[in-house]
């Protein structure tokens, strides 16, 4: 009797774990599909992670009309998620004893940028992570060309100013979201790790998680997948280069697929790199007591800042969240994950529609409250 029990647990076991799969990839169908015929975006794609199981589903088209629908595997651009990263690289560097949180950027920095942030308030790295840094959302600048709009943000316009400007609060003293700081944190764990910041990225994250379709500069292969955004009037936007100041802010290709797989060791306690897992779950900044908060509430109430991912503490409604929204060229993505019930949702949509980008956050925090148990 005992061996036969055995057996039928044997048995069993892979069976119960594909039910698990199949029940979860039914819910990202159902769900996905309400939610695509609810917006009436081009292109969506959704991915949840649970008890280890992924499952992933695209739904219309990559662009308007050319009758390919997306899957896990189309390349997107996920905007600021890639703060995401940039918060992951603090924490390794932190690990690897490179900086502390709390030490100075200005150090950090090359040059003349250097100089100038020096002659301001003490800015340090957590400021920059958290967005509380009192910098601006973003440089003033002339737009580059059409065909590389991002030229026109480097370094020394970053100097000009500082040298220009007064920062617009105490470092600390209030939270306003800011492309610019992530681009310093970049531009400074560079410094700090003596290599180009997205070498250090395939180093330490990208590479050792086999996110084989997560960087900075998508090959020929990538960009046959490559989905397609469209401006609030449903017209194309073409897809413009990321130059090599915007690395911490928003410049990072990704796919459905990787960035779930990315979710999957982020839900685990296990080595390696438990220690980096561990710094950058925890919330280091909180709401109450600032003196203003701008811009941090789009996609659920901020309720405080960790490494670059916004937390949402737990209610009756949903558990603990860390999550992010992106946007760029006309795609609108966001992630989030409860670590404390190994569940995470990733959701992409190909438009510049903000009333569906504010449904997108709405949506994916509701489904996974409802992976989590709520």
């Amino acid at each position: 009797m005992v061996a036969c029990a055995i057996g039928l647990t044997a048995i069993g076991a892979p069976d119960r774990a594909k039910a698990e799969a199949d029940l979860l990839q039914e819910n990202v169908d159902f769900a996905g599909m309400i939610f695509h015929l609810q917006t009436g975006v081009p292109g969506l794609i959704v991915g949840a992670v649970q008890d280890g199981h992924i499952a992933v589903r695209g739904f219309g088209e990559t662009q308007r009309g050319n009758g390919v629908q997306p899957d896990g595997d189309t390349v997107l651009r996920i905007g600021s998620i890639t703060k995401a990263f940039a918060g992951q690289m603090l924490a390794e560097a932190v690990v690897r004893d490179e900086v502390a949180f709390t030490d100075p950027v200005a150090p950090l920095l090359p040059g003349r940028l250097g100089e100038s942030v020096a002659g301001h308030e003490r800015i340090r790295l957590i400021d920059l992570v958290t967005h509380s840094a009192g910098l601006p959302r973003e440089v003033p600048r002339e737009e580059g060309p059409p065909e590389d709009p991002f030229a026109t943000i480097t370094l020394d316009a970053f100097a000009d100013w500082f040298d220009g400007n007064q920062l617009q609060f105490q470092p600390g003293s209030a939270i306003s979201y800011s492309n610019f700081g992530f681009d310093l944190l970049a531009a400074a764990l560079s410094s700090a790790g003596g290599a180009p910041y997205s070498e250090l990225l395939a180093q330490r994250i990208t590479g050792p998680l086999s996110m084989d379709d997560t960087g900075y500069d998508p090959s020929d292969a990538m960009r046959q997948r490559m989905m397609t955004g469209h401006a609030p009037d449903g017209s194309p936007m073409p897809d413009v280069p990321s130059n090599e100041v915007i690395t911490g802010s928003g410049g990072l290709y990704s796919t459905a697929n990787d960035l779930l797989h990315w979710m999957a060791w982020h839900l685990t306690d296990q080595e390696p790199h438990a220690e980096m897992r561990f710094l950058d779950h925890a919330v280091y900044v909180r709401r109450d007591g600032k003196d203003a908060i701008v811009a941090m509430d789009e996609s659920g109430r901020m309720d405080g800042m960790g490494l670059g991912w916004v937390a949402m503490e737990a209610t009756a409604e949903h558990p603990f969240i860390l999550q992010k929204a992106g946007a760029l060229q006309g795609q609108m993505s966001y992630i989030a994950f409860a670590p404390e019930h190994d569940a995470a949702v990733f959701v992409s949509i190909n438009q510049f529609d903000f009333s569906a980008a504010y449904a997108m956050g709405e949506f994916a925090n509701e489904f996974l409250a409802q992976l989590s148990g709520f």
